[in-house]
Order: structure tokens, then C-alpha cells, then sequence
């Protein structure tokens, strides 16, 4: 006959702790999970809204001084039509261009040899830039906006490759990637690009 062994009873202390430290776990775990799935859910929602709504761009190059400066950060909105005068963002051989909206589809533009530009004969209010020049020009003037399009510069006349260039040309609706709302770095900027 086998000997019974008796296992002394833990005291009723010992099995409570036990039994907090187990609610203790499944607390901790329950917690753990629901906020990583909270995070998870809130970063998908903020890559969907930078994505189809807000694109964030840095700026490279000179082009668009002294409006936009090489290195700041800024915030674009997508929107149906840009308007005459607005900076907008567009997609150019794999790249994002920013340039300004100088006329729309139908326009006549004229630029003049001291870099004043002309739309529909009349002369253009810039009171974004610094100077004028008439830049990387190969198309013949005046120049009529085919349909659809929109003609673009930069705001540093000299230095920027534009709608002046046919290798570069009119922008069309599906290239454009948002118009430029707000300036976010550097801070010493911060606020609405005009």
C-alpha cells in the first residue's frame, strides 16, 4: 500500500495575494493592449490625413525665395482648382515642385525683357517678389494656356525652372499635389505662406 502524502494548505494570505497579483496581470495586459491599438488606429488615421488631405513637404532649393526658404516645412491642402496668385505643389518627373499660379487655362501671357509679366495684356501686381528677370526661357510669347493647364513660376525669377521652360511646361490637374496653406518650421516663420 502507497504511503499518502499530505500537502499543507497555504495560508488563506498567501492565495489572496496570489489572486491580486493575477487580477493585477490581466488589468495590466487588458490596458496594454487597448492602448496599443489605440495608437495604432490614431497613427493610421494621421498617415490618411497627411496622405489624402494635409500633405507636410520640406522645401529643397531656391527657387520660391524669398517667399519659401531651402529647408522649411510646410502644410498643403488638397483642393479642386488652384487660384491665380496661389503657391501650389505638383509633381514634375518623380519630383514635387512648388511654384506660384500665374494664369489658368485660356490666358494670354507676356513676359517682357526686364522679367514684368503680362496676363491677358494686362500687368501682373507682384508684390511677392524681389526681382525680376526673365530666366530659363525657351517658349515664344505671347503664350496662351492650353486647357486644363495652369502656368507656373517661381519666385526667384532668376534661378527657377518653371512653365518659361518646355521641358517643365504647363501643370496639369492630376500633377498637382495641394496648394500651399501654412508655413510650420522653422518657427521664427511660422504661419501662412502668401
Amino acid at each position: 500500500m502507497k504511503k499518502k502524502t499530505i500537502v499543507p494548505l497555504p495560508p488563506l494570505e498567501e492565495l489572496e495575494e496570489e489572486l491580486r497579483r493575477e487580477k493585477y496581470k490581466r488589468r495590466y495586459y487588458s490596458a496594454f493592449g487597448s492602448t496599443v491599438s489605440t495608437l495604432i488606429v490614431v497613427a493610421a488615421v494621421a498617415v490618411l490625413v497627411a496622405t489624402l488631405w494635409l500633405p507636410v513637404l520640406q522645401i529643397y532649393g531656391s527657387s520660391m525665395t524669398p517667399t519659401l526658404q531651402d529647408g522649411e516645412i510646410i502644410f498643403t491642402v488638397k483642393t479642386a482648382e488652384p487660384e491665380t496668385g496661389s503657391v501650389i505643389a505638383f509633381y514634375y518627373n518623380n519630383k514635387i515642385l512648388v511654384k506660384r499660379v500665374i494664369a489658368g487655362a485660356g490666358d494670354w501671357v507676356d513676359i517682357a525683357e526686364d522679367g514684368t509679366v503680362y496676363v491677358n495684356e494686362n500687368r501682373l501686381d507682384e508684390p511677392y517678389l524681389t526681382e525680376k528677370a526673365l530666366g530659363e526661357c525657351d517658349i515664344a510669347f505671347p503664350y496662351q494656356v492650353p486647357d486644363g493647364k495652369w502656368f507656373v513660376m517661381g519666385d526667384h525669377r532668376a534661378t527657377s525652372v518653371d512653365s518659361r521652360s518646355s521641358a517643365v511646361g504647363c501643370v496639369a490637374q492630376e500633377q498637382i499635389v495641394g496648394k500651399i496653406l501654412f508655413r510650420v518650421w522653422p518657427l521664427n516663420r511660422l504661419g501662412a505662406v502668401k
